[in-house]
């Protein structure tokens, strides 16, 4: 095992100290009781947030936040950022499913340990895929905003995914959540996953290695944090931020009427 490997792995990744709505930290203790904080998380922040009318220059507020003003680390928050901020992609290819010319564009911030991106995996996106993506009409972009040492550390082996394989085993690693995430890192467990798609245990240690892609993976991150992601998951549909889980009556709310008027 090559310790200092995974340990310059999820360093790299590691977040900061603030609460996030959804997902907060490490989530095996969420899928060991059990536990629902959905209601807290719902009570505390908007369904759905315009921010294209935010007051000029004002950053997005972060409800859940433990720090104080005053020791809160200095970060840029994009105030109403337009499309093509959103869009903006880094060094890694961006992951998407759908069309690149579909007329509305979704973009997921997910954590591969968040039991909440579980739960929309398994009972929205089905829907999504096959109402929405699969007919055209929109393109769904999946972004990195791991969560904890567990999460960095499977999301830099999920970037390694064998050629047509990123879809197929971030469904794995959500779905299989209670085989492999726990407090501690266990690499073995992680493998196991990602080994159901191809992927070999050099390939899997090389991995963890590949500075330049861990590299690619901070900026994603970074750039959420920009944008106003707070945790997982968090949604911009277009230019309209969703701090929540959302169903399917939510988005199409919200994206009906951007496809009637295109």
């Amino acid at each position: 095992m090559r310790s200092s490997a995974y340990a310059g792995a999820w360093l790299a990744l590691l977040i900061s100290t603030s609460l996030m709505a959804g997902c907060a930290g490490d989530s095996a203790a969420l899928l060991a009781s059990g536990s629902d904080t959905r209601a807290t998380t719902s009570a505390m922040t908007p369904a759905i947030e315009d921010i294209s009318k935010s007051p000029p220059g004002k950053a997005v507020f972060d409800p859940f936040s433990t720090r104080t003003e005053n020791d809160r680390p200095a970060r840029e928050v994009i105030a109403a950022p337009t499309r093509a901020e959103v869009m903006l992609a880094g060094p890694l290819p961006e992951i998407s499913i759908g069309r690149s010319d579909a007329p509305v564009t979704i973009v997921k911030y997910m954590s591969l340990t968040c039991p909440y991106c579980r739960q929309f995996q398994a009972e929205t996106f089905p829907v999504l895929e096959r109402e929405y993506i699969k007919t055209g009409k929109v393109r769904l972009i999946i972004r990195e905003f791991p969560i904890g040492k567990t999460s960095g550390t499977a999301t830099i082996a999920l970037r390694c995914a064998p050629a047509g394989t990123y879809v197929q085993l971030y469904g794995k690693f959500l779905a299989q959540q209670s085989a492999w995430v726990s407090q501690e890192i266990r690499p073995d467990a992680i493998f196991a996953i990602a080994q159901q798609v191809g992927m070999t245990r050099a390939q899997f240690d090389a991995c963890l290695e590949n500075q330049d892609m861990i590299e690619g993976l901070k900026w994603v991150k970074e750039r959420g944090r920009q944008l106003g992601i707070i945790g997982t998951p968090n949604f911009y549909i277009e230019n309209r931020l969703v701090k929540k889980v959302v169903t399917m009556q939510e988005i199409r709310q919200v994206v009906d009427p951007l496809l009637a008027g295109r």
